[in-house]
């Protein structure tokens, strides 16, 4: 007598979505995110530390400034959430848009009336303690834009006419407007990004040499001739000759940075933030890091800002598409660049240009704009290529 068997069919399992988090891939978008978390939440202690004098004197609250910083902050983070869970084709499919939208910003800001003048600058729009500074958008849209024409247009890398002059072309529309606001810093830093992500997609040495050189010798024009800036200029050689003007700030930046020692005066015990320290929440917030962490904090913030670089230097080489890795290129040297750009500042090494510390700084608009650049990189990060090589369409 045999027994019939039934045949159970094999259940199905459900597709699981699955993301290239295994491996050295893990440790580049943890590490990444981790080190993120880290400047910001360092950024918001030290804002509330620096800013506590001021904001007592400007709203009668020593936490008002602390306090919309942790909004901003916020804001931010919903802002890298989506930039993480975007689609990166959507960036392309929207770049060219999103760079016309930031140029007519751009141009509203210098319409008497409408931009928001501060400190003899034209930099904002909108109303009350809501303020946008287009020039922080325009490093993403300028990134983004020439990620897409670079990446298209790949094969013919090393056709001036069809990759380095429309770029430039862009470069120099975007730097005109914000110059006009005026800001060299910013300008300053858009320019750095731009030749990098030239020198990634392949650009010969040579005509990369003589644009920066180029650069160089604008800069030094628009300095030369710019009445505040030659006093800056010469204030970094030689604070003391003007200690009561254009040295000032310069001066008690370094006794700030001086008085910290090696471990610092404890949080929240700076002494120049008592109105020594102009601007001590903000583009020189460095100089109270030092003072209250001491040189061990400071060199703990320049660490964080090399090992930003080696972890976006590593998604964009590892990134999935050449349009990718562009966008990697060029937010790591924003982010490292500008970092280093305002610690020299601080430092004396180089004449105030007035951009913030990335992350860290005071500044609604640049901790937002920057979380969600951070947020593009975490995606990159997230995706990398598999292994074999880089598919071709993927550039198309």
């Amino acid at each position: 007598m045999t027994t019939a068997t039934a045949t159970v069919p094999a259940r199905r399992s459900r597709p699981r979505l699955t993301l290239a988090l295994d491996g050295e891939r893990t440790g580049t978008f943890t590490a990444l995110l981790v080190l993120v978390v880290v400047l910001v939440f360092l950024g918001l202690v030290m804002v509330l530390s620096a800013s506590s004098v001021a904001s007592l004197e400007t709203t009668s609250s020593t936490w008002s400034y602390a306090v919309r910083q942790g909004l901003w902050a916020l804001l931010g983070t919903a802002g890298l959430i989506v930039a993480l869970r975007s689609d990166r084709r959507s960036w392309r499919r929207w770049c060219r848009v999103g760079l016309l939208a930031v140029v007519g910003l751009l141009v509203l800001v210098l319409v008497p009336g409408v931009g928001i003048s501060a400190n003899g600058a034209r930099r904002w729009l909108g109303a009350g303690s809501v303020q946008l500074q287009p020039s922080e958008l325009a490093k993403i849209a300028v990134i983004l834009f020439c990620a897409d024409l670079l990446a298209r247009r790949s094969t013919e890398v090393h056709d001036p006419r069809r990759t380095l002059w429309p770029v430039v072309g862009v470069l120099g529309g975007v730097s005109m407007l914000v110059l006009l606001q005026p800001n060299l810093g910013t300008t300053l830093v858009i320019g750095v990004i731009v030749l990098a992500m030239l020198h990634g997609a392949g650009v010969r040495m040579v005509p990369l040499a003589g644009l920066g050189a180029l650069a160089v010798v604008a800069a030094g024009l628009l300095v030369w001739f710019e009445p505040y800036r030659r006093r800056r200029l010469f204030a970094t050689f030689d604070p003391w000759a003007n200690k009561s003007d254009s040295g000032y700030q310069l001066i008690q930046a370094g006794v700030g940075l001086s008085d910290g020692g090696l471990i610092g005066l404890g949080l929240g015990q700076s002494k120049a933030k008592y109105g020594y320290l102009p601007y001590a929440h903000t583009d020189f917030i460095f100089a109270i890091i030092g003072e209250e962490l001491g040189l061990l904090g400071a060199l703990s913030v320049v660490l964080l800002f090399v090992a930003l670089a080696f972890l976006g230097v590593r998604a964009a080489t590892r990134a999935a598409d050449r349009f990718s890795a562009l966008v990697a290129t060029g937010i790591t040297t924003w982010l490292v660049a500008q970092a280093f750009l305002n610690i020299a500042v601080v430092l004396g090494l180089v004449p105030n240009t007035g951009v913030p510390l990335p992350f860290i700084s005071y500044g609604g608009t640049s901790l937002l704009v920057t979380m969600v650049a951070v947020g593009m990189l975490l995606n990159i990060a997230r995706h990398p290529r598999s292994a074999g090589p880089r598919p071709a369409a993927a550039d198309r």
